[in-house]
């Protein structure tokens, strides 16, 4: 059987009859002047597994047989880096006689 609320009513008391649905599992029927406007069921929503970011990219890439992830791809790197920097004239971070 359907329990029967006016909206005011419904409007009022909306978390406790919420409450009183889910634990019952009995529709609720919400009227207007008397007339059925709107039926609720309760549903149990399911929430999503919980996986754990680490590892989930695992088995998506290989890395090649020649490649070694232990070396730099450029060991100059760091000496471009410096020249680019120079060349914008942009401020030494740190003490300036340690470069």
């Amino acid at each position: 059987m359907t329990k029967m609320v006016p909206a005011t009513e419904f409007k009022a008391k909306c978390l406790a009859l919420i409450d009183e649905m889910e634990r019952s599992g009995e529709p609720l029927t919400i009227t207007r002047r008397g007339k059925p406007s709107l039926t609720l069921t309760a549903q149990r929503a399911q929430k999503p597994d919980k996986q754990s970011i680490f590892g989930c990219m695992k088995g998506t890439f290989t890395v090649p047989d020649d490649v070694d992830l232990t070396q730099p791809i450029d060991p100059d790197w760091e000496a471009k880096w410096e020249a680019k920097w120079d060349r914008l004239g942009l401020p030494v971070r740190g003490n300036p006689d340690d470069r």
